[in-house]
């Protein structure tokens, strides 16, 4: 039997989806599909899938064992029956890739490059990190992959996957591909090939769209090079932009990013959980992190990575801040190897990933787990103002309005705790940095989302005030000289009732000291 999918038969499976409200709809749709092998040009296979209305309601599964990725089938103990990744649906996918063609016009084309494998050095790779947008909108998290999401008419879509295919020894050293069959059987596409006649399956869709929607890849890689005008390879025909002017007169391409930005800015029902598990992890292995009583930064940032890990994450969301003492002052140090000293304070920044969605906590805290009191006073002024600011991240405010009165707050806590500063100071020396950005797939999610522009119910953001005293600047006070403090959460917006998904991670000083004191157990 075939593995189950997620859609309908291409004549039939987006009628009436408009009406459809993902976050509330009971609707399943699925069929089993058959493999229908085609050629189009020369001997290029395209494998497509056809529904037949009599098999459209059996249940299927996977038919091949091996696949590139985690499936229900392959790893049980991750994903549930009918998620394609953690927590997230094929279903789910499927009205992604739906809300992005209501945006588009008729005979567009939507062309997206995923990430290939980067090497440190000879044969030494980075661990992959696919295309946060390809991710969002197929779940397909191997290197070497294309994707097209056609609007033939209105209401409906045909998807295109191109990947690298099966291979007995290439995957005897590297592990399974999940290739061109498993493309159609676990991920629904409607039509699947090999990577490498890339150009020649793009010729035919890019000569029938009426108009083309990419972002050029940053890279110079084979298949990317492709798809960027600078970059010419000999083992490449032409690249993306001449194979669009030899069908076109035009050879604009209309910006894709934004498009999908403003659809992974909002967060469904299923991202919010997973975002909360995320978050639940991490804010959990900092809290037992406090009362370790680590002398090292390096100790401290392998302690969090691994408590990230074994709590459920797949890896830490990012690169993290362990900064004891003064080294605090740099907003992203990232070197992590200095001691941590009796009587200073240690500020991490630091998230585990789980699902592909980021954590991104900060927290700050005595090393010898008491704060003195110029330590507790400028701890509370930067909690005073954080959840002020966590209050206001509701639909009625920008992140920019949020902003502006995290400013205004610190002149006031401040001056409280004996600052005599200006709003110009504290902008460009005491609190340089902004009070947040969006969450989710990246840890500054969405970039191209306006600043000015309210939050939106489903957004995910940050909100990290902080302060950041230089050493022996006689302007403000001396005992306060030295400390850098940022406090940040999570935060959902729900209407007028944000929830912080990052809680776990204590942040009053009367929980810190009493974690600090605690002796925890190993996890």
């Amino acid at each position: 039997m075939m593995r189950q999918c997620t859609r309908h038969c291409r004549s039939s499976h987006i009628a009436g989806i408009s009406a459809l409200d993902l976050l509330s709809t009971n609707t399943t749709l699925k069929c089993s599909g058959i493999l229908n092998l085609s050629s189009t040009r020369g001997i290029v296979p395209i494998y497509r899938r056809q529904c037949h209305p009599e098999i459209r309601d059996r249940r299927g599964y996977a038919v091949q064992t091996g696949f590139g990725q985690p499936t229900f089938e392959t790893r049980p103990h991750m994903l549930k029956e009918g998620e394609l990744t953690p927590g997230i649906s094929a279903l789910e996918y499927h009205f992604r890739r739906h809300k992005l063609i209501e945006q588009l016009p008729v005979g567009a084309a939507a062309i997206l490059v995923g990430n290939e494998i980067k090497y440190r050095s000879g044969a030494v790779f980075y661990e992959f990190h696919q295309n946060p947008d390809f991710f969002y909108l197929s779940g397909f998290n191997e290197p070497r992959a294309v994707m097209v999401i056609e609007k033939p008419i209105e209401n409906n879509y045909t998807f295109h996957l191109y990947v690298q295919p099966k291979d007995e020894r290439k995957e005897l050293w590297e592990g399974p591909r999940t290739g061109v069959n498993g493309a159609l059987e676990m991920f629904n596409a409607d039509e699947a090939g090999d990577i490498k006649f890339i150009r020649k399956c793009l010729d035919d869709i890019i000569a029938r769209a009426k108009s083309i929607y990419m972002d050029i890849a940053p890279a110079n890689s084979e298949i990317a090079s492709f798809f960027h005008p600078h970059v010419r390879r000999e083992t490449m025909e032409v690249n993306i932009l001449e194979l669009i002017k030899y069908h076109k007169k035009e050879t604009t391409l209309r910006p894709l990013t934004r498009i999908v930005q403003s659809l992974r800015a909002v967060k469904s029902e299923a991202e919010l959980k997973v975002m909360q598990k995320a978050g639940k992890i991490s804010g959990r292995a900092i809290t037992r992190a406090y009362g370790r009583r680590f002398t090292k930064e390096a100790d401290l940032n392998a302690y969090l990575d691994y408590a990230f890990r074994i709590g459920g994450c797949e890896k830490s969301a990012y690169v993290p801040v362990v900064a004891g003492g003064k080294n605090a002052l740099g907003i992203h140090y990232t070197r992590n190897d200095d001691v941590l000293n009796d009587g200073e304070m240690v500020l991490i920044d630091a998230g585990g990933q789980y699902g592909g969605y980021c954590a991104d906590i900060s927290r700050a805290w005595p090393v010898n787990g008491k704060f003195t009191e110029p330590q507790k006073d400028l701890y509370d002024a930067v909690l005073n103002v954080q959840k002020e600011c966590i209050k206001l991240a509701t639909t009625s405010n920008s992140l920019e309005t949020i902003h502006r009165s995290s400013v205004d707050l610190f002149a006031v806590e401040l001056r409280n705790i004996g600052f005599d500063t200006s709003l110009s100071e504290i902008n460009s020396i005491l609190y340089p940095h902004y009070v947040g950005h969006h969450l989710g797939l990246d840890v500054h999610d969405c970039p191209d989302q306006s600043r000015r522009q309210n939050l939106k119910r489903g957004n995910v953001i940050t909100i990290e005030p902080g302060i950041y005293v230089p050493v022996d600047n006689p302007k403000f006070p001396k005992y306060f000289c030295g400390i850098g403090i940022r406090i940040e959460d999570n935060v959902y917006i729900h209407d007028d009732s944000p929830i912080v998904t990052s809680g776990e991670a204590a942040k009053e000083i009367k929980d810190i000291e009493y974690a600090c004191a605690a002796a925890w157990e190993d996890i």
